[in-house]
């Protein structure tokens, strides 16, 4: 069975778009958004939406700090946040903490990180919804838009599919980091992913 190409369906969808189509999208950090952003600039009204409740407190707040300030460099977009609850993260993941990276505890915070979007996205009357996950080559591109085509079923906002990695799309973000000196993370920033790391270091 041949894999989706999701970056193919990507670039289908913004060839139908109006230009005038406004676009959600979940962020988790600069580096990530910076290859993205760049990507779809051209083709969409953006605004940023930060919201991640997996990350603790003093990541959360220099992610969110770098994001505003690359926002504020390229005026590429613009920025929302919404309410950041941990517990919410917490009650999503509950017996999963010790699942290893990749495995299930990160399926469920997709799903909860995704599931604000298209809300916000389907209130605010965004035309389209999407991650920046997608980036990174630790990430399962197939199951976070398997997540976000589910989520956009009775909705008018709808899912833009994506595999951002593809065309060089992680190298480039490093690319950019460089550029703009932003400052690159090692760790999803979601506490069991550390703790994890920590005890099998």
């Amino acid at each position: 069975m041949n894999a989706i190409n999701y970056d193919k369906l990507m670039t289908e969808q913004i060839k139908s778009a109006d230009k005038n189509s406004r676009l959600l999208l979940h962020c988790c950090c600069a580096p990530c958004s910076s290859a993205c952003l760049e990507r779809l600039k051209d083709y969409f009204k953006i605004t940023v939406l930060f919201y991640n409740p997996n990350i603790e407190d003093a990541e959360y707040a220099r992610r969110k700090s770098e994001l505003e300030r690359f926002i504020a460099l390229t005026g590429c977009a613009d920025i929302t946040e919404c309410d950041r609850d941990t517990a919410e993260f917490d009650r999503a993941v509950k017996g999963l903490e010790d699942q290893p990276e990749g495995g299930r505890r990160c399926a469920e915070c997709f799903k909860l990180r995704l599931s604000k979007t298209a809300e916000i996205a389907e209130r605010g009357n965004y035309d389209f919804f999407a991650t920046t996950l997608t980036i990174s080559p630790l990430k399962n591109a197939a199951l976070i838009n398997g997540i976000g085509e589910k989520l956009q079923e009775g909705r008018r906002a709808k899912w833009l599919y994506s595999d951002f990695k593809k065309r060089d799309g992680y190298l480039q973000s490093i690319r950019l980091s460089e550029k703009y000196g932003l400052y690159r993370q090692d760790f999803c920033g979601c506490r069991y992913s550390l703790r994890n790391d920590l005890k099998n270091s």
